[in-house]
């Protein structure tokens, strides 16, 4: 049987149905780069099963490691779940792309600076095309949150008589009810002017066929990175690092590690520590506060004697 044939079978699984919609358009996205990627000059969908080795598994991993080792691991966790559905149904004996090794990412470290945070959104709410990309990032950056969760945002999440936003985040379907502060507030009170009639807060500005959609993952990093060029920011800089930028300001501003969960939705205090970093702004809230501690305790001391 041809591979492509066992990725068909697998859209028709309950497994595959499900999933979440949104979940659905990922997997269908990455199973496609599978599908079409070439080894030894012929497509994979082209591929017979039983002639689908693990050396040919590993030269399409490689292949896919050039364009992002993130983007690259995505594909093969799609591609392992289609094949198991495969093996499970007898339309295959083996699945080859699990004795493929996954190259491990490096944990990125970086945050934008208030400056950088401001050049983004100044550059794009200055222009209604790009509107929609820097209330994205606002509220990712304002909430801390993914951006993912922030692009599918849909309205009957924000409760303006109470100023605040209720989100279920897709990944480890937490959830967390966040206020609004008000220069936040004032955008969407105007974005809910142009955009209420839909159901997404940040949709693509131009409908299609009609329908206004959200950005899609592919297309929202492309259209971000013009913006970010137009802002004059830094290339080491994406979107996704907004999260981080926030939950590393309230780490460097003393919140304890259960009210930042509380914002972020982790559900381990152990998913904190890679944003807890040895900073002066940290160092000096810390020194500040012992010296506080000290001091009021050696005058309750002298007042004692």
């Amino acid at each position: 049987m041809k591979l492509e044939k066992v990725i068909t079978d697998y859209y028709s699984s309950y497994d595959y149905r499900n999933l979440r919609d949104e979940t659905k358009k990922q997997y269908e996205y990455f199973l496609n780069v599978m599908l079409n990627t070439k080894v030894e000059g012929k497509s994979l969908c082209q591929y017979d099963c039983d002639k689908l080795t693990t050396r040919v598994a590993k030269v399409a991993y490689n292949e896919w490691c050039e364009k992002g080792v993130s983007m690259a691991n995505h594909v093969i966790s799609a591609t392992r779940i289609a094949l198991n559905h495969g093996v499970r149904m007898e339309l295959c004996t083996l699945n080859p792309f699990a004795n493929v090794r996954k190259r491990s990412t490096e944990r990125r470290k970086t945050v934008w600076s208030r400056d950088d945070v401001a050049k983004l959104l100044n550059t794009a709410y200055s222009d209604f095309s790009t509107r929609n990309i820097g209330l994205i990032a606002h509220m990712a950056y304002e909430w801390c949150q993914r951006l993912g969760d922030m692009r599918m945002l849909t309205w009957d999440s924000i409760n303006f008589d109470t100023k605040t936003v209720h989100i279920r985040q897709s990944k480890r379907k937490a959830e967390v009810t966040l206020p609004i502060e008000n220069d936040l507030f004032a955008m969407l009170q105007e974005q809910e002017q142009d955009f209420g009639f839909q159901p997404y807060v940040a949709p693509r500005p131009k409908p299609i066929a009609g329908e206004y959609r959200p950005y899609s993952l592919q297309k929202l990093p492309l259209h971000a990175r013009k913006l970010m060029q137009q802002a004059g920011l830094p290339d080491e800089l994406r979107l996704s690092d907004l999260r981080r930028t926030g939950t590393t300001e309230m780490v460097e501003a003393g919140v304890g590690i259960g009210q930042i969960m509380s914002v972020t939705g982790h559900a381990n205090p152990s998913s904190v520590k890679p944003y807890m970093k040895n900073t002066l702004t940290s160092a000096n809230y810390a020194l500040t506060e012992r010296n506080n501690h000290v001091k009021s305790m050696t005058s309750a001391a002298k007042e004692s004697v």
